[in-house]
């Protein structure tokens, strides 16, 4: 059977439902009374707060504005940290504001470069924006087609440097994000990543079929699980005004409507979720993450009907 085809029929072979209400018994939860949980991730003995900082949060803030954001977050016990060239100035701001808790945190990095000479310069880069010699995490980022996967494990490709660079100690853990169930699957088949960075989201789960099939490939090679899009909605509608500049869909700004996303995600052996890159949201997500607990059957009930009504961001199969 050509990869394409056994790809698409092995992430078929996962019901839509067979992983929620997940059991949670896969990951270590660690929380005090009023302390920001921490779960582990995968196999790795790393242990991170269920709560990630996005570096988008300080793209385009001021120096003062960045180091305020840092501190809020770690004063909230937020020890992990993820941060991409893509987002803008956000390396650059978030290095110096990161610096004085380097040495107690996780930080993430990403390349979107699928070549190795490419990945490279990326990586150099950001270490020296980010005022570090090493990452604990470094993914590749946004991987979508099939194409890109060859690319990154073909001769020349970006896997080369991710080898190369953990050998040399400049990046400890690596993985990947993936922005479709083709791409993390073809992925995960063909590397023994650490961890993985993928949209677990109410309404893509059940609406788009979007998400179990990663899921339960993820915790079969004992992935540490990561999640975006926990507080997404849907995508912005032609026309419609974008009250929030730092998303590319309409977040989840209603407290309980968050609430219930954040809760969706984190009630699945997920690590840890990075809420939307504005600071309100981020904020908001802290102050909800001190009142989780998993999901019971009535609020799995009245989130699949929300899902249901709701426009997915993604889907599986891909549409082409």
């Amino acid at each position: 059977m050509k990869r394409r085809k056994f790809i698409a029929a092995s992430a078929m072979s996962v019901p839509l439902l067979s992983m929620f209400p997940a059991n949670l018994s896969s990951i270590v939860r660690e929380t005090g009374r009023g302390e920001m949980e921490k779960r582990s991730l995968g196999k790795t003995g790393v242990k991170l707060s269920m709560i990630g900082f996005g570096g988008i949060v300080v793209k385009d803030a001021t120096t003062e504005q960045a180091a305020a954001r840092v501190k809020e977050a770690i004063d909230n016990g937020i020890n992990y940290f993820d941060v991409a060239p893509s987002y803008g100035n956000a390396e650059e701001m978030l290095g110096p504001a990161l610096e004085p808790y380097r040495k107690d945190v996780y930080l993430a990095c990403k390349t979107g470069e699928r070549k190795r000479e490419g990945a490279r310069k990326e990586l150099e880069q950001s270490l020296k924006y980010l005022h570090t010699d090493h990452f604990d995490i470094y993914q590749l980022h946004a991987v979508t087609s099939l194409e890109d996967v060859d690319t990154i494990f073909g001769k020349g490709g970006a896997l080369e440097t991710f080898v190369e660079a953990r050998d040399e100690g400049k990046v400890k853990y690596l993985g990947f994000s993936a922005h479709s169930v083709e791409a993390a699957m073809a992925l995960m088949d063909g590397f023994d990543f650490d961890t993985i960075l993928f949209p677990f989201n109410f309404a893509t789960w059940y609406a788009g079929n979007f998400g179990p099939q990663v899921m339960e490939r993820s915790r079969e090679k004992q992935m540490g699980i990561l999640a975006l899009k926990a507080m997404a909605w849907r995508p912005w509608e032609e026309g419609e005004e974008r009250t929030n500049e730092k998303t590319w869909y309409k977040p989840l700004t209603n407290k309980e409507e968050a609430s219930q996303g954040l809760q969706f995600t984190l009630s699945h052996p997920v690590t840890a979720a990075i809420p939307p890159g504005h600071e309100d949201l981020f904020s908001m997500a802290l102050e909800l993450a001190r009142d989780f607990s998993p999901m019971e059957e009535n609020e799995i009930k009245a989130i699949k009907e929300k899902a249901m009504k709701t426009e997915p961001l993604f889907r599986y199969p891909m549409e082409t």
